[in-house]
């Protein structure tokens, strides 16, 4: 594939050398001269351009790439990197760094955004998910889908303790993708015996996480991502001259 990633930093460089690692074209796109260094990735296409103008982003011909990666430091730049490379310039799949929590709300597909990838988030899931017995704990959701991957560790209380994976009737649109059991992940086959401190991991709808808690144990809490208040009447339109620095500002 060929993968467009704007923001030549640490963040930028890393993912080019992983996906130049798996067989992937690479172009490198940073406004900032100090960025662009050709030898740290020779394999990699490089372009010292804005990656939020159109004319830049047409001469780097994003309309020929299969992803496009806004991994830049400034959640404006990727947001409307992400609405361009998706609208403009028909982008089959877009994925968005989310630097400010308080901004994740807005990475959606209405900025043209199909993964949002948060890195406190994600750090606050596996710190929950390390420490916590008998709560659902929402890891990552996949945007396209509507879809969460979501983990428990079964507590001793659970009434699904000792039963096979395939006498379970679990929940509407659930699906077991695997049990991880003493440090080793498991495939969840029918004769498979659930037993206390398993640690499951599931597909789920959001709208079925409090359902599938309580079905794994009845006094367990979801840990739901905290949501930011949103007017579903407005639609945002691209970010001009922020206010603060370490908040979205945008004109409605």
């Amino acid at each position: 594939m060929r993968i467009s990633i704007a923001g030549a930093g640490n963040v930028g460089r890393f993912i080019a050398r992983e996906l130049i690692g798996n067989g992937h074209q690479i172009l490198l796109i940073d406004h900032d001269q100090d960025a662009i260094r050709q030898s740290s990735i020779p394999e990699a296409e490089w372009l010292l351009a804005d990656a939020c103008e159109l004319d830049s982003l047409g001469e780097a011909h994003l309309e020929t790439c299969d992803v496009a990666i806004a991994a830049t430091g400034d959640d404006k730049a990727n947001l409307v990197h992400a609405l361009l490379a998706k609208t403009e310039f028909g982008v089959p799949r877009t994925v968005a760094r989310v630097n400010h929590p308080k901004n994740e709300w807005l990475f959606d597909q209405v900025w043209g955004v199909d993964v949002a990838v948060s890195t406190p988030r994600i750090m606050c899931a596996l710190a929950e998910e390390a420490v916590t017995v008998g709560d659902l704990v929402r890891l990552f959701r996949f945007t396209q889908s509507q879809t969460d991957l979501v983990e428990m560790t079964l507590p001793r209380s659970s009434p699904r303790i000792g039963h096979t994976v395939g006498d379970i009737r679990w929940p509407a649109e659930v699906v077991l993708v695997a049990i991880m059991r003493d440090g080793h992940g498991l495939a969840p086959a029918p004769d498979a015996v659930l037993r206390a401190a398993d640690e499951l991991l599931f597909l789920v709808p959001p709208e079925t996480e409090p359902e599938l808690a309580r079905f794994l144990s009845p006094t367990s809490e979801l840990r739901p991502e905290p949501a930011e208040p949103r007017d579903t009447r407005r639609i945002p339109a691209p970010p001009v001259r922020p206010a603060d620095d370490d908040e979205l500002d945008y004109v409605l």
